[in-house]
């Protein structure tokens, strides 16, 4: 995306908008993107989020990434900056809880990625095929990928500081190639090293490529690339916000809201920072105030991102039709082919959480005629196919998108379509798939990512049941939220202790948010407390809802009501 500048404020007020440097992607944050969840809690008030977001010209946003690596090493000019030796970015501000330790990028995160890869090894050695290996081939790449990075030396006094970036860097992600913009931010950044702007949005974008390749790895080089624009000047609000985004994609939703507010303070028109924000608070449980937070962006700068945030807050509220007709209007003003994908692939997941799989696969396919890339797309296409039944296709679509992006989401759904197959070997791919899940946790750990919410549901359906506890109640004390609550909720049923589970699921379901898989585990929670005639409801009522959101769920959901049918 080029360089805006705004004269004149969306909302036609106080002031301008400094200049922005591109900014790649508007995607929510892997949480979401790879799992469709959002948080939940408290019931938003009625009429909190003002009306509908107006329509507006969509804002650009780059398509999948691409590999950085040019194969080669660069050598180092001078003494290493401060971002090499290990110094602590900036914190947030201790009263936010925005504050963040050092990072894997020094010695102990080396230590923890040669774990990783050891456990990642360990699982190419237990795979039945050549797809397998390929999976753990990338995540092996990607251990190792985090070690290039560009050459960030000091230059010697030769260049004053700047914050304009480069424009060839800026038309290259503007075009959706984001790996061409990485590169030419490099090659700008070795010649003017002392260009703060450059680095907050080398920075973003390693962000950004970390999400579409599903490569936690990639988020050290981010935060050494901030730290480097918050050394040249301190406390700009194009690395604060670069920091907000870094911090969402950790989960760490506590320094992300500390750090958006903190770029709003100087910059409120910074699309990046608004649209943290609004997902910091989203993923926090604190619906109100996402509420409240996306209505202003809308105000300040409509468009994709803001549209599709804002009809997220409205789902998670139970408001299908209104999100659905924010999302129509978003892909009608959608204007880059990213954009298209991106915004079709959000309503043919809500189609899909709505049982309405002939729309879902319409969607999916009006998003990848945009671009046939969009793994999002592909991994929904086949959640609806599944669904659909056809078993063989949405096998075939997974294999696809695991093989590009091993990540837990359709790994776990993968894993059990061959279980639900019961093929010759499909057990043992099962479990060759939750070893991978395992694997890329230990991944986005040395990362520094928090994956207690992906370790949570995924151990406790496929792993060990008392690691899911551990993990869900880690998550819970960090945030409120509907999916944290789920998460609790069946981590504490799958360990026998349902009394304490319950509370935890008429949470997890008190903000109206549809959702099947919620539904099921509140209804199989309510048949061991004994309260009978609540799980026939919540059983019949996710059956209705969505009848294929999971194969061994709905098997389990009909057996259920079946055993309840005979106590009658």
């Amino acid at each position: 995306m080029p360089p805006r500048t705004n004269d004149s404020p969306p909302d036609g007020g106080r002031g301008t908008e400094p200049p922005a440097p591109a900014e790649p992607g508007h995607d929510r944050t892997p949480d979401e993107a790879a799992h469709r969840r959002g948080p939940g809690g408290e019931r938003a008030r009625t009429g909190s989020q003002g009306p509908p977001p107006r329509e507006a010209a969509a804002e650009h946003r780059t398509g999948p990434g691409e590999d950085v690596s040019d194969g080669r090493t660069h050598r180092r000019h001078g003494n290493p900056p401060d971002d090499e030796d290990g110094r602590r970015a900036p914190s947030a501000p201790a009263a936010e809880g925005g504050g963040e330790g050092p990072g894997p990028a020094g010695p102990g995160g080396a230590g923890q990625r040669v774990g990783a890869l050891r456990r990642f090894s360990a699982a190419a050695r237990r795979s039945r095929g050549a797809r397998l290996t390929l999976c753990a081939g990338l995540l092996a790449v990607a251990m190792t990928a985090g070690a290039v990075a560009v050459e960030d030396g000091r230059d010697g006094g030769r260049a004053g500081a700047t914050g304009a970036a480069p424009v060839v860097a800026a038309g290259a992600l503007a075009g959706g190639d984001l790996g061409a913009g990485i590169r030419s931010l490099q090659a700008h950044l070795r010649s003017q090293p002392r260009d703060f702007g450059s680095w907050a949005t080398l920075g973003t974008a390693y962000v950004e490529q970390a999400r579409t390749q599903g490569d936690p790895s990639r988020y050290p080089q981010a935060e050494r690339a901030l730290e480097r624009s918050l050394a040249l000047a301190p406390g700009n609000e194009q690395a604060l916000a670069g920091r907000a985004a870094l911090a969402a994609a950790r989960h760490d939703f506590t320094g992300a809201l500390a750090y958006a507010d903190r770029a709003l303070e100087q910059n409120p028109y910074s699309e990046r920072a608004l649209c943290s924000r609004i997902d910091a608070l989203v993923e926090l449980g604190r619906y109100e105030e996402a509420a409240g937070a996306a209505a202003t962006a809308d105000r300040r700068r409509p468009g994709v991102p803001v549209f599709t945030r804002y009809a997220y807050v409205r789902e998670l509220r139970g408001d299908v039709r209104t999100a659905r007709q924010v999302l129509r209007r978003a892909l009608d003003s959608a204007s880059s082919p990213a954009d298209v994908a991106y915004v079709a692939t959000a309503l043919g997941q809500l189609a899909w959480n709505q049982g309405e799989y002939e729309a879902a696969l319409t969607h999916y396919a009006r998003a990848l005629a945009a671009d046939d890339g969009h793994l999002p797309a592909l991994e929904g296409r086949a959640r609806a196919q599944a669904a659909g039944g056809d078993r063989a296709g949405a096998v075939k679509t997974l294999e696809q998108v695991v093989v590009r992006a091993p990540l837990p989401g359709p790994l776990v759904a993968l894993g059990e379509l061959y279980e639900e197959r019961g093929a010759d070997g499909d057990r043992a791919k099962a479990r060759d798939q939750y070893a991978l899940v395992d694997a890329w946790t230990a991944l986005a750990r040395a990362g520094g990512v928090d994956a207690d919410l992906d370790t949570a549901l995924a151990a406790a359906d496929h792993g060990d049941a008392g690691e899911a506890l551990r993990a869900a109640r880690a998550e819970w004390d960090r945030r409120h939220s509907v999916h944290t609550a789920d998460a609790l909720a069946w981590a504490l049923h799958v360990n026998g202790r349902d009394e304490e589970a319950l509370p935890y699921a008429r949470r997890a379901t008190a903000t109206g948010y549809r959702n099947a898989a919620f539904l099921y585990h509140r209804g199989v929670i309510e048949k061991a407390t004994g309260h009978d005639r609540a799980a026939r409801g919540s059983l019949t009522a996710a059956l209705e809802l969505n009848p294929g959101f999971s194969p061994p769920g709905a098997r389990a959901a009909r057996a259920a009501l079946k055993e309840l049918g005979a106590a009658r």
